[in-house]
């Protein structure tokens, strides 16, 4: 399942644009992967501007080796930086892939997921002929599994104190999207 020999597909809806990561984004990433409301329930976090073209070069590495893909979510008429989705733990035999995002703060409560999600996720079952998305949620995490419900995906069921974070164990709630749901969901 190569199909990354293209440029990364940009994306619009009502209110944002959607286009792949660029080196000049670092600055953007930097703000949101080290916000101490952004970072409890994202697996990543850095601490320095310098420090974050690890995260950078991990977006290139995604699409250049046709294991995932994200992109930079910006308002439409402003241009101002929102957040990031994307999908990576592309699974080609089993045609699935686990999505993510996250947003800045000043941006939460305003739909931006709900909005710009089903782009993203018309793109993967219909252009890259994907079958399943996963979500993989931190069980404190009640507002991304309020957008994944909301979103169709369905629950699956919670892998208790399954991981180490911070140096305590925690949950993990496993949701899913299968192609046919999606496009039930969409009509």
């Amino acid at each position: 399942m190569t199909f990354y020999n293209t440029v990364q597909p940009v994306f619009e809806t009502e209110r944002f644009r959607l286009r792949g990561m660029e080196p000049a984004d670092q600055a953007n990433i930097f703000r949101g992967l080290s916000h101490p409301q952004v970072i409890p329930y994202y697996g990543v976090r850095y601490d320095t501007l310098e420090d974050t073209a690890t995260q950078m070069e991990w977006y290139a590495q995604l699409w250049r080796e046709s294991t995932g893909g994200w992109w930079k979510i910006t308002d439409r008429e402003t241009g101002r930086f929102a957040g990031a989705i994307g999908f990576n733990a592309l699974k080609p035999t089993q045609r699935s892939a686990e999505i993510g995002y996250w947003l800045l703060p000043e941006w939460w409560h305003h739909g931006v997921v709900r909005e710009v999600g089903p782009q993203v996720f018309r793109y993967l079952f219909a252009e890259r002929g994907l079958h399943r998305l996963e979500a993989v949620v931190e069980t404190e995490n009640t507002a991304s599994s309020a957008t994944a419900k909301a979103l169709g995906f369905t629950y699956e069921g919670t892998l208790r104190e399954c991981e180490r974070k911070d140096g305590r164990w925690i949950s993990l709630e496993y949701w899913s999207l299968l192609a046919h749901e999606f496009a039930t969901f969409e009509a």
